[in-house]
């Protein structure tokens, strides 16, 4: 079996008298420490997809297997346990507590689980030895976000979902976040969901979603290095 397989997955939305279907027969599979990219435009359904493999939302139908465990028969004590212990999550606007610095915010994530890394050795890993005890408001879009996969990853988890993770920074802070998430697939499986098709550029595996189906799932025989990325 993969080490995740995702199985005839419906997921809606009402919304007044509408219902939209955010996903509609899904099924895909993703293989340990891959780099996978879900790909489509705004309202594809690829967000509530990485929200249904967080444990952050539930589905109306189907199943998501991770490591043959399916998680969508957990009930909410399970999934609390499954988020904080398995999956590490990166949100496009760093989502970092004002008022704690760099290493008080990844210190703050370590105390959740129970084989945490350490945290100065996570921040130095991501480049920002010179910073750990600087504030949010003293530290560039790039480095906020470093801040926030550091604090991801110290959790030491199993999978880490990205959501738009370069979407409020500059080509060249884009690149280095992206080279950063490339290399973090060593040891976790790395799930980025984008609207930028030149990222799925770097991926190992392309999942292509458009009007809440998937239109295309595609292995990259010629991987491009982050280097050469071009948008």
């Amino acid at each position: 079996m993969s080490y995740i397989e995702v199985k005839n997955c419906y997921k809606t939305y009402k919304i007044g008298q509408n219902i939209i279907k955010a996903n509609d027969d899904i099924n895909f599979t993703i293989e340990k420490n891959e780099f996978v990219v879900i790909l489509g435009s705004s309202g594809a359904g690829k967000s509530t997809m990485l929200n249904l493999l967080g444990g952050m939302d539930r589905l109306d139908s189907g199943s998501i297997q991770i490591d043959n465990i399916d998680i969508s028969k957990y009930n909410d004590k399970q999934l609390i346990e499954y988020r904080r212990n398995d999956v590490g999550f990166v949100f496009q606007f760093y989502n970092l507590i004002s008022n704690l610095t760099a290493k008080e915010n990844v210190e703050l994530a370590c105390e959740l689980v129970k084989n945490p890394l350490n945290p100065i050795e996570v921040l130095n890993e991501v480049g920002l030895s010179n910073r750990i005890n600087n504030f949010p408001t003293q530290l560039s879009g790039g480095e906020a976000q470093r801040v926030a996969i550091a604090r991801a990853i110290a959790k030491n988890p199993k999978i880490l979902l990205c959501d738009e993770p370069t979407g409020a920074l500059d080509f060249q802070t884009g690149k280095q976040i992206l080279k950063l998430l490339r290399n973090l697939s060593k040891k976790s499986t790395v799930i980025v969901v984008t609207h930028n098709y030149e990222i799925s550029k770097i991926a190992d595996k392309v999942i292509k979603f458009s009007d809440g189906k998937i239109k295309e799932i595609s292995i990259n025989q010629n991987i491009m290095k982050v280097d050469d990325l071009e948008w």
